[in-house]
């Protein structure tokens, strides 16, 4: 028998930063996961036509059992070498509970998860946004955002959100902060790592989606930015590829800005 294969675990591995994530690992095998089984299966034949060693399976985020299967496909695959998140909803949706959940509550089911799995120079790079730059430290929500399963969490945050889904979306990347945190001692306890990457405006089919329902927003956020451009998916991929080296071997529980500059302009204004 060979060793065993250090795997690369990507959720939202349909979506168009995870599609990036995927190309940026041309030399390791990869596991996709995404809501879609049809989306999973063409990307994972897509990436198999490319050359990569590709598996993939759906996975619903939201759901323990799921992500159980997930857990269970992973471990008869190899060893896990890196857990990347990407999967989850803007404030499109138009839907609090929906936004909370998917994007904050399933991170922490997934950092749980694949704890369990993590071993010495194991790596989870959890996607969060620049927006969770813009919420402030707050003793109440915080606390909230750090436990999202706790049965009032949801109601908690809620009020400081004036019913915006888009607020809401800002409040739960803050709590992938603080999940990150929050976990980084107990996965250092086995050699293992856990960080954060909050993108700006990266031109994905999610990102032009909001652009074209905030077009004057997003054109100010723009000019606004040093470099005056967008970001694209491959700005991200670029910087999680690196977290999940040797190279990156004393970054943990920490946060890192892939936005060109901009939240801290915004900021200002």
């Amino acid at each position: 028998m060979g060793a065993k294969k250090n795997l690369i675990v990507i959720t939202g591995g349909a979506g168009g930063i995870g599609q990036a994530c995927a190309q940026a690992f041309r030399n390791q095998p990869i596991i996709i996961t995404d809501y879609s089984q049809d989306q999973v299966n063409k990307t994972v034949e897509s990436l198999s036509n490319e050359g990569f060693d590709v598996s993939g399976i759906a996975c619903d985020i939201t759901d323990k059992n799921d992500i159980e299967n997930l857990i269970k496909f992973v471990s008869e695959k190899g060893a896990l070498k890196a857990m990347i998140h990407t999967a989850g909803v803007s404030g499109t949706v138009k839907d609090l509970k929906k936004v909370f959940t998917i994007d904050l509550v399933a991170t922490e089911l997934l950092i749980d998860a694949f704890y369990k799995l993590a071993e010495k120079g194991s790596v989870a790079v959890l996607l969060s946004s620049m927006m969770a730059h813009t919420v402030p430290a707050n003793p109440e929500y915080d606390k909230a955002l750090a436990n999202p399963q706790a049965g009032d969490s949801f109601d908690i945050v809620s009020k400081f959100v004036n019913g915006s889904s888009d607020k809401m979306y800002d409040f739960a990347k803050r709590g992938v902060h603080l999940l990150s945190h929050k976990n980084a001692t107990k996965w250092g306890e086995k050699g293992a790592r856990i960080v954060t990457v909050s993108p700006g405006v990266i031109e994905t089919p999610m990102a032009l989606k909001a652009a074209a329902e905030h077009p004057e927003r997003m054109e100010m956020i723009k000019q606004a930015t040093p470099l005056k451009r967008n970001g694209q998916p491959e700005d991200v991929a670029g910087v999680v590829q690196f977290l999940t080296t040797d190279a990156a071997s004393f970054i943990t529980g920490t946060d890192i800005l892939v936005d060109g500059g901009v939240i801290k302009v915004i900021a200002k204004m």
